[in-house]
């Protein structure tokens, strides 16, 4: 989206409490408008087509159709709204789920206002944002395969070089690519044509896609 402009968001949570506070905490900032507020899986598709935001501020546990459903339905019908997934559950089963449906960021509801405006506006430019609970989980869920390559994950992507597992696993845990450089002693241009190749690779456009692939492709 364009620099400067007003990211446009629709928030989906089936507590009224919870989907009011969102709305009143981030309409509060200049930068973002809330353009709509669902209280199911259903209403938030129909909504997100109707307003068409930039970011979806989505919850799992939903009536009528859960918020995973709800996002690939959304990711399938609106492929430049991007949807970050707000929760009370960082459990493997709803991550795998919502990273499997295309969410680009997953936070738990403990988030402060700052941490979710901050993950609002890395989605509307393209980037993935996850709660530091769900990376260090991410990550748990497969370093074993990142630093033995005879197992599951190197059988999986031969295509990807040790080390681009490597800097894939940390991606996962939210390090952004200065991080990355540090933890593996190299420079951030080095990482970045790691992550570019894993992209190309795996195929994936963003970072979530990539972590998604990598840890529920069969």
């Amino acid at each position: 989206m364009t620099e400067g402009a007003t990211i446009r968001v629709l928030v989906a949570d089936d507590q009224a409490i919870v989907r009011d506070g969102l709305a009143t905490l981030l309409g509060l900032l200049d930068d973002l408008e809330i353009v709509g507020e669902a209280a199911d899986g259903e209403e938030a598709v129909r909504l997100a087509v109707a307003t068409r935001p930039d970011v979806v501020l989505m919850d799992l546990r939903m009536p009528v159709l859960d918020g995973a459903a709800a996002t690939a339905r959304i990711r399938e019908l609106l492929p430049d709204t991007v949807v970050v997934v707000l929760t009370t559950f960082a459990d493997d089963a709803s991550i795998a789920g919502a990273l499997r449906a295309g969410a680009r960021g997953y936070l738990t509801k403990d988030a402060g206002r700052t941490e979710l405006a901050a993950a609002v506006r890395a989605a509307a430019s393209g980037q993935a944002t996850f709660a530091r609970e769900v990376g260090d989980r991410l990550v748990a869920g497969f370093a074993a395969e990142v630093t033995v390559p005879s197992n599951g994950l190197a059988d999986r992507f031969p295509q990807l070089t040790s080390r681009e597992r490597e800097v894939l696993a940390l991606i996962a845990a939210g390090r952004s690519n200065a991080e990355i450089a540090a933890e593996l002693f190299l420079g951030v241009a080095t990482v970045k044509s790691h992550v570019n190749a894993i992209f190309a690779k795996l195929p994936a456009r963003d970072r979530a896609q990539a972590i998604a692939l990598a840890l529920h492709a069969p």
